[in-house]
């Protein structure tokens, strides 16, 4: 912290996506529109899930830690891009800077570590079908969820020991809605370049290495299937496909991000506008609002409720 004290810098001003007033109210409308779907779409999968027992499988658990950690990365930052922009005050502390840093580290850290045991349970269910239960206990999961977030732990502080030690003495301009290694590292009264290659080092190839693992693991499912009947490759092929877009828009801004740390501000908004905003709300609709067994445990407690609400009404009247 006595590295902190000596900073010149107490506060920063987040810039946003733009100085223009009509597009910065135009994007708190549409981003509070996606927020609003993102969480109550999560919520409804985690709470679905929970209620349901024909629901409660090695790969629904995965996915309902996957819609907590997308409402948490939903959560960290854009709440206060929307206020900022209705508010007209954007600055962030210091304190507040780092705080952000730390929980986007932490759950994009977290969900990478989570898509990757996805994929995991996808490939033994459907290349080693036989061994599924056997691989795939509960206790295989719950150690997988405590093992993402500890090495989402472990990832979130070492970049915010690293962010800590740098000096800042101005400017105190943050060209994005959020604080993050790649623009507030600019700010530093040092040589950039070897900041540089630290991001590269430690989120760049960590991230550019987990994206090639994944993708090889969905060419391994389909070079696995490709013998089987054409209606079973066409249903692997879709929800292989299905996942891997996720995958590929969660990663591809993360991989372009951190490994072209000094790209230019524009397309760094953009890409980080997709994996905190836009992905966290396709999750649901690509993982599990497109699956049949969710949308009829969905209907029936739906119907469960309406049946329970009339129940009550007919109760007093």
């Amino acid at each position: 912290m006595d590295v902190v004290n000596e900073s010149a810098v107490s506060d920063f001003v987040l810039l946003g996506l733009s100085k223009s007033w009509e597009l910065q109210t135009f994007f708190s409308v549409v981003f509070s529109l996606f927020y609003v779907a993102t969480m109550v779409g999560n919520s409804l999968i985690v709470i679905t899930v929970i209620a349901d027992s024909h629901l409660h499988f090695p790969m629904y658990f995965l996915l309902t830690n996957l819609s907590i950690i997308d409402m948490s990365l939903a959560s960290f930052a854009t709440p206060k891009m929307i206020t900022d922009y209705l508010s007209g005050h954007k600055t962030i502390s210091f304190d507040g800077c780092i705080t952000q840093i730390f929980f986007l580290h932490l759950f994009t850290g977290t969900e990478i570590i989570l898509l990757m045991a996805m994929s995991f349970d996808r490939y033994i269910a459907i290349c080693k079908p036989l061994h599924y239960a056997s691989i795939i206990s509960p206790q295989t999961c719950v150690a997988l969820v405590v093992v993402s977030w500890v090495v989402g732990v472990m990832h979130s502080m070492s970049q915010v020991i690293f962010a800590l030690t740098l000096p800042f003495c101005g400017p105190s301009e943050v060209d994005s809605f959020f604080c993050d290694l790649p623009v507030v590292f600019q700010l530093a009264c040092v040589n950039t370049y070897v900041l540089g290659l630290f991001m590269i080092s430690t989120s760049g190839i960590i991230a550019l290495s987990c994206f090639i693992l994944l993708f090889s693991s969905y060419v391994v499912v389909l070079v696995t299937i490709r013998n089987h009947s054409s209606k079973g490759t066409s249903k692997v092929l879709s929800t292989c496909t299905a996942h891997f877009t996720v995958v590929f828009m969660f990663f591809g801004p993360c991989v372009f991000i951190y490994m072209w740390p000094l790209s230019s501000f524009l397309i760094d908004k953009i890409l980080s506008v997709f994996y905190t905003i836009f992905t966290p709300i396709l999750n649901p609709v690509i993982y599990t609002l497109r699956n049949q067994e969710v949308k009829t445990a969905m209907r029936k407690l739906k119907n469960k409720l309406l049946n329970s609400n009339k129940a009550t009404l007919l109760h007093y009247f």
